[in-house]
């Protein structure tokens, strides 16, 4: 950087064919300048200008040299240039690492590749703590709190968990009208697949948890299944609203013991903090967070 800085002070000396006038639009004093071409001559052992009182001009080398570095500095302003145009519209590959829930977001996810086509979609399934920076994940969209200092993090929002089950197994079981009546119903939970255990469902009682030991007819590692089971009728499954308000709204799945899930938690992207987030990932970040919660989800 220093060489090029060097290129750029001989470069203005020579155009204006003046020191003085070069320290004036360089911003630094006429002797800086004459230093600044004597350490550049003693680098390339050769002399680039004949000095005189009144004035300087070129040598054979010099103009030789000029030559060189005008084309040196064509390019990286061509260099900015093509830079400037890529930053200008999201594009390229994005690698995003997605929890095992992910494919329920498909239909936000389709609508941002519609819309960005630019954009090529690498998508990473796992539930699994991933390492975003040794697995050149661009992003990772997770729930809960993030703990890698090496990453930035943006929320995308929060979400709250539903008790859900179909009208008809309402109809053939009823309906529980406080936590301890789940003992008594077929309960379909998640297991977390990185660590083995069940994820607890967020009861509360008067902002207090609820500490029942809940019965599993079905377990599983993703939400997938158990949406799916509880629309046939086959038992209850307690999953955040995102992942069937569409189904609620339609009527196929009916939420339960709403005023004893007072919980939320974060739904957030995160990136290296080692670099500025690129056009396709701040594009990816907005749409996500414009798309994927309504104010009814937070």
């Amino acid at each position: 950087m220093d060489s090029l800085g060097s290129l750029g002070v001989f470069v203005q000396a020579a155009e204006t064919r003046s020191f003085t006038v070069a320290a004036q639009q360089l911003g630094v004093s006429p002797s800086a300048v004459g230093k600044a071409i004597s350490r550049l001559e003693d680098r390339l052992g050769v002399r680039l200008f004949h000095r005189s009182t009144r004035s300087i001009t070129l040598t054979a080398e010099g103009a030789i040299f000029l030559g060189r570095c005008k084309r040196i500095f064509d390019e990286v302003e061509a260099a900015e240039m093509e830079i400037a145009r890529t930053m200008a519209a999201p594009r390229g590959k994005l690698r995003v690492g997605l929890p095992l829930i992910g494919t329920l977001l498909l239909p936000v996810i389709g609508e941002f590749i519609r819309a960005y086509p630019e954009i090529q979609l690498e998508l990473d399934y796992s539930d699994r703590l991933v390492d975003v920076i040794e697995e050149g994940f661009d992003a990772v969209l997770r729930t809960g709190e993030a703990s890698d200092s090496r990453l930035k993090t943006r929320m995308l929002g929060t979400f709250s968990h539903k008790i859900v089950g179909s009208p008809g197994y309402f109809r053939q079981f009823g309906i529980p009208a406080v936590p301890e009546d789940l003992l008594g119903h077929a309960l379909m939970q998640h297991r977390f697949p990185s660590t083995g255990k069940l994820e607890p469902w967020p009861l509360t009682r008067e902002g207090v948890p609820v500490d029942i030991e809940l019965p599993s007819a079905v377990t599983a590692n993703t939400l997938d299944p158990l949406i799916n089971f509880a629309e046939q009728g086959l038992g209850l499954a307690c999953v955040p609203l995102f992942t069937v308000r569409q189904q609620i709204e339609s009527g196929r799945l009916v939420p339960v013991l709403e005023e004893f899930l007072r919980n939320s938690r974060p739904f957030r992207i995160m990136w290296p903090a080692n670099r500025h987030a690129s056009p396709k990932v701040e594009a990816f970040v907005d749409f996500m967070a414009k798309k994927l919660f309504r104010d009814t989800d937070r």
